[in-house]
């Protein structure tokens, strides 16, 4: 394959049928190599830190892995249809401009998860060229600049590696782990506890949805002819097996190290599997493992960046010169925030993973339910960048349902910086995120029940394109 070939060209315009290639498995793929990694590891390893059994926060995690990677993999069942990444297909629930109102969240997720995984990862690189961590977390940054700046085909291929990489040095680890457990006594203390239970499907929950707003930016050049139910299966396979895999490992690394890995995750997961060049591949693996999730999050942050202004200025192509540009603002906010945040990881890791949740959740129900109950799979693509088309420029019926959406979660939310009056009654439990998915979906709904053309649409629809016009084709 020649290097222009390898290097992409296309940001948030459609990705044309006779560019498009591929098969569904490279979703097994790509997403099985994104979640066997050390961030994963400590998520899982949350459920217990924060006062759950082994049993009963495996048993969550597995429940909030399945249930968040379905709604994320039905966003991934998007791509090969549209051809369109995920956020642009907001314009068609809040308008070509009203969709910045999520995107501005999404971009911010982007940023968060850089910062959390350069944290992680810094500290491997660090140990791999013998620096200190703040030098590691920039050599970190800037190689996952240049791989997301390289684009789609290299973001695969990363993934492909990193799966069987990942794969075997988990296989290792957990070998050494068990070996080192009292494995009867841990599964037989278990005590089942409300909250303790929903924080650790919540923490899996918001694991998975969090890749919702960008899942289908990585499915988008599959095929046109792709089965949807091949691509949702792929998807949601390689990613709840990934993610379950790294949290149970990180539960049983925190049911029986305790303050050790608390003290020194990266540490701890490395010493586990032994010293010198063992040690050596063990932080590589980290590295990579986190360089694959980071790439991921610095392209899904550049093309959000894009969908937002281009949104204002009509644009829907991107120089390299652009590209280069939007991919450096996402390396330097997200390395800032890293090394502002590094010595207060994991507290504030699970409480952004817990608010991020608020906001995603109402956006995932309404884009559902607009894409498979309402427009049947079916967008008017031309009226997606035209905010005198169909879809309008604000859709503030949507916006109200999505700040509704959110709103409704406040009660039941439970953070450090936001604890509802109905958290204590439920003993502790955070219930938002199911709130947060069934009060704006209803809402959306019952909204385009009373105007068949969907929320906002009305006689636009006719100063527009065609709802039909090129359209993607039904299945």
């Amino acid at each position: 394959m020649a290097a222009e070939d390898l290097v992409e060209r296309r940001s948030i315009d459609v990705v044309p049928d006779d560019e498009r290639h591929g098969t569904a498995f490279s979703q097994f793929t790509l997403w099985l190599g994104a979640n066997l990694q050390i961030t994963a590891v400590v998520t899982g390893a949350l459920a217990v830190v924060f006062g759950g059994d082994v049993v009963w926060s495996l048993v969550g995690l597995v429940l909030g892995n399945l249930l968040g990677g379905a709604v994320m993999a039905l966003h991934s069942a998007q791509g090969p249809k549209l051809g369109l990444p995920q956020m642009i297909q907001s314009r068609a629930q809040f308008g070509v401009k009203g969709a910045v109102v999520p995107l501005l969240l999404v971009i911010l997720m982007y940023v968060g998860f850089f910062a959390s995984g350069s944290v992680l990862a810094g500290q491997a690189t660090a140990r791999l060229t013998h620096t200190a961590d703040t030098t590691g977390i920039v050599l970190f940054a800037l190689v996952t600049a240049i791989m997301a700046a390289v684009g789609y085909r290299v973001i695969h291929a990363l993934g492909r590696v990193a799966s069987v990489i990942c794969a075997v040095a988990f296989v290792y680890l957990g070998v050494r782990l068990l070996n080192r457990l009292d494995l009867p006594a841990l599964l037989n203390d278990a005590h089942f506890d409300l909250p303790m239970f929903l924080l650790a499907v919540s923490l899996s929950a918001s694991w998975q949805l969090a890749f919702g707003p960008y899942v289908a930016d990585y499915s988008r050049y599959l095929p046109r002819t792709t089965s949807a139910k091949a691509t949702f299966w792929w998807t949601l396979s390689g990613s709840a097996i990934g993610s379950q895999w790294s949290m149970t490992f990180g539960v049983l690394v925190a049911a029986s190290a305790g303050g050790a890995f608390l003290d020194n995750q990266v540490g701890y997961v490395v010493g586990l599997g032994g010293t010198g060049l063992i040690a050596s591949f063990l932080y590589f693996v980290i590295a990579l493992g986190k360089l694959t999730i980071n790439v991921l999050n610095t392209y899904g942050g550049f093309m959000s960046m894009v969908t937002s202004i281009s949104g204002f200025r009509g644009q829907k192509v991107l120089t390299p010169r652009g590209r280069a540009a939007y991919i450096t603002l996402i390396m330097i906010a997200g390395t800032a925030v890293a090394l502002l945040g590094k010595d207060s990881f994991l507290t504030s890791f699970k409480d952004f993973l817990l608010f991020l949740l608020t906001f995603f959740t109402p956006w995932s129900a309404i884009n559902l339910v607009d894409y498979y109950l309402i427009s049947r799979e079916r967008y008017d693509v031309p009226a997606l960048f035209d905010p005198h088309g169909r879809y309008g420029s604000w859709r503030w019926d949507a916006l109200v349902v999505y700040g509704v959406g959110v709103l409704a979660q406040l009660p039941f939310l439970a953070t450090h910086f936001c604890t509802g009056p109905l958290v204590e009654p439920l003993g502790g439990a955070d219930v938002s995120w199911l709130v947060g998915l069934v009060v704006p979906a209803v809402l959306y709904w019952a909204l385009a029940r009373r105007n068949p053309q969907g929320p906002g649409d009305g006689p636009r629809a006719q100063r527009g394109a065609s709802p039909t016009a090129d359209t993607a084709p039904a299945p």
